[in-house]
């Protein structure tokens, strides 16, 4: 028996042009993503040469873990720009936004009005993966009373729903856009998650995608999604990550 490796398109033709990251942790000992400014420079640097040049990076916002701020995040941001000019890398366009948790934290800053969105009224948020908040369908209602857009990171990964597939319904039909980790259709999170991934493709219930970049390793991962049939399933994806959020 034969087997045939998968032939891959170079990223670059993976991506439209136009493509916009819009979830990634590419800034600077702020979470668990970039360490410092150098790792932050070469992610984006490696990024850059599969073609993605358009990014809205999206640090945590968790309670103790991650207390980050508006205003932190903006000043890393500052940081990154000034690295990337002294570079002389000047077709990269770096905005940031947040990935907040749905907690009581987020909720204060919800009431406040202190949201970074990634474009227009879009809020990026999360869960957790094993224990959504018993209040979850208040907080999305409340983002919508405020003027905003709850688009969910990653929901393929909220392994509480893998075997109750009906609240991925009730999330979209409460007003919830849902956005694609690429790196759920590789090996990277488990069998479990891409073939959540895979329904939910299937049944049209994605909005928008993102690479979820933290590390190295997740930008070599990222290079087995690059098939004609991957590209053909999230195209329509890829182009409204440029549509909506460019």
């Amino acid at each position: 028996m034969f087997f045939f490796k998968k032939k891959l398109i170079p990223l670059s033709e993976f991506f439209p042009t136009n493509f916009v990251d819009i979830h990634s942790h590419l800034l600077p000992g702020i979470d668990d993503g970039a360490k410092d400014i150098q790792q932050s420079i070469e992610l984006i640097q490696k990024m850059a040469s599969y073609g993605i040049k358009n990014f809205i990076t999206t640090p945590h916002v968790l309670g103790d873990v991650y207390p980050n701020s508006s205003e932190t995040i903006k000043i890393k941001l500052q940081e990154v720009k000034e690295a990337l000019h002294h570079n002389n890398f000047t077709d990269i366009n770096i905005e940031a936004a947040a990935e907040y948790m749905m907690d009581e934290q987020f909720s204060a800053l919800l009431e406040k009005g202190d949201i970074l969105t990634l474009k227009d009224t879009y809020i990026l948020v999360e869960m957790s993966y094993f224990s959504p908040p018993i209040n979850l369908f208040d907080i999305l209602f409340q983002i919508q009373l405020k003027g905003f857009k709850p688009v969910l990171a990653h929901p393929e990964r909220y392994n509480s729903y893998h075997n109750n597939f009906e609240v991925f319904y009730k999330l979209k039909k409460a007003g919830c856009l849902f956005q694609l980790n690429l790196l759920s259709l590789t090996p990277q999170y488990g069998d479990s998650v891409t073939k959540t991934a895979d329904r939910l493709l299937k049944e049209n219930l994605y909005d928008f995608v993102g690479t979820d970049t933290h590390h190295k390793n997740h930008l070599h991962l990222l290079k087995s999604i690059s098939t004609k049939k991957n590209q053909k399933k999230i195209q329509h994806l890829l182009n409204n990550n440029a549509r909506f959020l460019g």
